[in-house]
């Protein structure tokens, strides 16, 4: 009874806010970035796989043309969830995003859970990017005469759907070519954050313009026809009707991972409390309209049920008929990517050396390298672990975990701020979430944080729904890929974090 209580009490933990302050001084890395270079981390890591690949088969599956307003619905799910993250890393200017917050709202136990989602959230959809890379790669290399084998860019595990859902398929096959763009981009980080973001900022400069390309040619092909319906009828389950709108958001909800990516920079920003903020709150409006204004011109140039292809915007260029547009497009994905993957993994490695000084992973992933101050031996260890994940495993069956474990890091982190305004209302705030609050028995309820939680159940109900019914259907594959996550994350925490917490050791001397 007494081991119960006392890791009851060791998972409850909490750090302060004077803790979280000291940590922002002697992290040891370099503040180099600035408000621009951090709303380009946010654009860079934002537009990707999410606009290249998951569009067209949300319109395609889910909504049809009402894809438009799936956008709106995943983006103010995001909206709420980026004031939160502004007021946030406005009071604690520290690397770990949502894996820090919540160490301070709830406790060790929450805070390792998060931090095990946002490997997820970070790890899991890098390998995805890398995966819609080796796509646009491998036909880009085809467009130029270079041919690429199929078993180079085909993942080892494939799913196969059968009668009774998807089987798994093993052959002997590697998906090198997105694995090569992985061990690229960590070599990039390595070498430093400065470096890496005039890259980013070059990238997303290139990609969006594009972009801004293929809607200034394919805005002249629009058929209005194709708009309509506007919401196709339901046919069944959350296939079009209403339904089909919050299904689609909930799966381009995974276009969006990547905004708070600025969050995980706070630590190397000369002015965390004024441009983390601005870099997140930023980022994610300019990808909205970029999303919403690309994926009006791609369902009016093709009929919304020809775009469930990996390559939907592929489609569209070749009903436009312009052979080199095709070119600039594939291009702009490849450039796209690559960025979105150096913003993911940055990210990833910046959230395991916050959980590594904590004491909750091995300290390898926060030694610094002592020329270029970074975490090199983490990142190294962590772009092996994403490029073999990339040649190996089939990214689709987990598009939904992504998101699963997105939306429920992003509540976590609305209801930081519900918490902290109760627990600290003295508190200097540079940025504070707007549209004021209420009081319900004593306790402040923000409506921006609360909307937030909102919309994140929102986005998680449609995805649960769905991994019930497969499972009562015969198909197992989902429950069991979450089930298995979940029990690795707690296992890992049993026999290593809570013996190793610094906090608990702290603890434990007092």
């Amino acid at each position: 009874m007494s081991l119960i209580s006392f890791s009851s009490k060791r998972l409850r933990l909490r750090k302060s806010i004077q803790q979280i302050e000291s940590e922002s001084q002697n992290h040891g890395l370099r503040r180099t970035l600035g408000p621009v270079q951090l709303m380009m981390l946010g654009i860079g890591s934002t537009i990707g796989a999410g606009i290249y690949v998951m569009t067209g088969t949300a319109a395609a599956t889910y909504a049809g043309p009402a894809i438009l307003l799936s956008f709106l619905v995943a983006g103010l799910a995001c909206l709420f969830t980026a004031f939160s993250y502004g007021e946030l890393a406005s009071t604690m200017p520290v690397s770990g995003s949502a894996y820090s917050y919540a160490y301070v709202s709830m406790g060790e136990g929450v805070a390792w859970a998060v931090g095990w989602l946002l490997l997820l959230e970070y790890g899991i959809s890098c390998a995805g990017v890398a995966a819609g890379f080796s796509g646009y790669a491998t036909s880009l290399l085809h467009d130029l005469g270079v041919h690429v084998p199929s078993f180079l860019c085909t993942t080892l595990v494939q799913t196969v759907p059968t009668p009774h859902g998807a089987s798994l398929l093993v052959a002997p096959r590697m998906g090198l070519v997105g694995a090569v763009s992985v061990l690229v981009v960590t070599g990039l980080l390595v070498l430093g954050v400065e470096e890496s973001a005039r890259i980013n900022t070059l990238i997303v400069f290139v990609k969006v313009g594009v972009l801004m390309l293929f809607m200034a040619f394919g805005i002249r092909y629009v058929h209005l026809s194709n708009l309509n319906p506007f919401i196709p009828p339901r046919e069944n389950g959350f296939h079009y009707g209403v339904p089909g709108i919050f299904r689609a958001a909930s799966v381009i909800f995974f276009a969006y991972v990547g905004f708070e990516t600025v969050s995980t920079a706070s630590a190397e920003a000369r002015n965390p409390r004024r441009d983390v903020p601005l870099g997140i709150i930023g980022s994610l409006l300019i990808c909205t309209l970029v999303y919403i204004c690309v994926a009006t011109v791609l369902i009016g140039v093709v009929p919304f049920r020809q775009l469930g292809v990996a390559d939907p915007l592929a489609i569209a260029v070749d009903a436009i008929g312009q052979p080199w547009l095709a070119i600039m497009i594939k291009v702009g994905a490849v450039v796209g990517l690559c960025s979105v993957i150096l913003g993911l993994l940055y990210g990833q490695t910046r959230i395991f050396f916050t959980i590594a000084r904590d004491g909750l992973l091995p300290p390898i992933f926060c030694r610094l390298h002592p020329t270029f101050r970074t975490p090199w031996v983490g990142t190294i260890v962590l772009g092996v672990l994403v490029a073999v994940a990339t040649a190996t495993l089939p990214i689709d069956i987990i598009s939904d975990l992504v998101s699963l474990g997105t939306a429920t890091a992003f509540g976590i982190v609305c209801f930081t701020v519900i918490w902290q305004r109760n627990a600290r209302p003295d508190l200097h705030r540079p940025f504070s979430v707007p549209l004021g609050g209420v009081k319900v028995g004593g306790v402040w309820i923000g409506v921006a944080p609360a909307l937030g939680i909102l919309f994140c159940l929102i986005m998680a109900g449609p995805l649960f729904v769905d991994m019930i019914r497969a499972l009562t259907n015969g198909d197992p594959l989902p429950a069991i890929l979450l089930g298995s996550y979940i029990v690795l994350g707690v296992l890992s925490y049993a026999f290593y974090g809570h013996s190793h917490s610094r906090l608990g050791r702290e603890e434990v001397a007092l």
